[in-house]
């Protein structure tokens, strides 16, 4: 961060991201493009608040603390940006390419995580979210460097470009249509069970 303006301006400045500072019922009201709407929307759909960040403890070092806290409270912003869920293979997902982005080694750990996916988790995580992941989070610019309380009325897709960051295929959009797959397959197999017998 010491090395990006904008890093530096964070830093001194100290902001926090929380449902207090960014008033998500004007962030709703913003046009549908924006990143602010994107991430109320986000927010929504998840069921979370970016109030449910836990206080960074046991880092003595107050500018290393805050660090620590910008990442966490940084992390919606990124599911945002790129779309993903929260349920486990989603954040999976992500850790991946923050670790990519940002080096933090509690991001790699969580990665490993990605042992507890069930088979096709794990096959679309190895086909389609993983190489996604390491792709966007080295080529993109410093997501922690992004002071995102000045994004928040900028059109989406105009910052993803900016920040070199490709969207992923919607993981929730996958995951239904296998589920309708698996039940159109067994809907037919009962069919073809009933005019057997």
């Amino acid at each position: 961060m010491l090395l990006s303006p904008t890093g530096r301006r964070i830093l001194r400045d100290r902001p926090r991201l929380t449902s207090t500072t960014l008033d998500i019922p004007r962030l709703r009201s913003l046009p549908s493009n924006t990143l602010g709407y994107a991430y109320a929307e986000w927010l929504d759909r998840e069921g979370v608040s970016p109030d449910t960040r836990a206080q960074v403890r046991y880092i003595d070092d107050e500018e290393c603390a805050y660090v620590m806290q910008r990442y966490r409270e940084c992390h919606d912003f990124y599911h945002a940006l790129v779309g993903l869920p929260v349920f486990r293979e989603g954040e999976v997902a992500l850790k991946a390419f923050e670790y990519a982005n940002t080096g933090l080694p509690m991001t790699g750990l969580a990665v490993f995580s990605a042992l507890t996916l069930k088979k096709k988790e794990w096959e679309r995580f190895w086909q389609i979210y993983g190489p996604w992941a390491v792709r966007n989070g080295l080529q993109a610019k410093d997501v922690i460097n992004v002071y995102w309380e000045e994004e928040l009325e900028k059109d989406i897709d105009e910052l993803r470009t900016r920040l070199g960051i490709e969207k992923p295929p919607d993981l929730r959009a996958i995951r239904q249509m296998e589920r309708e797959a698996r039940k159109r397959a067994k809907e037919a197999e009962e069919r073809a069970k009933g005019t057997a017998v």
